[in-house]
């Protein structure tokens, strides 16, 4: 039975309408440049509920130590999760062979030899942000009635996560406000994809 999700080959009648190569100079350091604001952005909405208080975090205290090195390792750990959700939605949507990899701008998950339509590509984009996000925000909350260390690093953490989703939300953006046909097909090999429209809809 063919699945619906996507095509094998790219169908007659279409054009590449847009491609992104994450792995051009120029695209990475942008994107690079607006993860790093989105987490300064963070970081500073974060500290606001600490600066009217009594809170004092010891820099160079044990307990800081301990902390950074578990946030070192959770953050390592996030990485590969981010992008092993990204290949779930994928597999389970549509059963082809994933690649996985790192470029000096970004670490990556596609599905290179197939064409997804918009909506698998939608639900591959937002899955991590998803996730990660409904998870990383009550856990922050959490924290900050429970550790300010914690707290601080968790919200890092967030703000590590939403602004390395700059691509995804990037490529969502995309889809929702100009290629809303949903007969749209997206290749993605990782660091790069490539969008076609049907030829009517130039």
């Amino acid at each position: 039975m063919k699945n619906t999700n996507f095509e094998r080959e790219l169908p007659s009648g279409y054009v590449q309408a847009k491609h992104i190569n994450a792995k051009d100079k120029k695209f990475g350091i942008i994107f690079n440049l607006i993860a790093l604001a989105v987490l300064i952005l963070v970081m500073a909405i974060a500290a606001l509920p600490l600066k009217n208080t009594d809170i004092h975090i010891d820099f160079a205290s044990l307990e800081f130590l301990i902390a950074w090195c578990v946030f070192f390792t959770v953050m390592l750990l996030y990485v590969v999760l981010h992008e092993i959700v990204h290949g779930i939605a994928y597999k389970s949507l549509t059963g082809e062979k994933l690649t996985f990899g790192v470029s000096w701008s970004c670490a990556f998950c596609g599905v290179p030899n197939i064409y997804t339509y918009r909506r698998t590509a939608l639900i591959a984009l937002v899955a991590p942000l998803t996730l990660f996000s409904a998870i990383m925000l009550p856990l922050t909350a959490w924290l900050y009635f429970v550790n300010p260390i914690y707290y601080l690093f968790s919200a890092l953490l967030f703000g590590i996560h939403l602004g390395g989703c700059s691509g995804d939300i990037y490529c969502t953006l995309l889809f929702l406000f100009k290629f809303k046909d949903k007969k749209t097909l997206m290749r993605d090999t990782g660091p790069e994809q490539y969008f076609y429209i049907p030829c009517q809809d130039i």
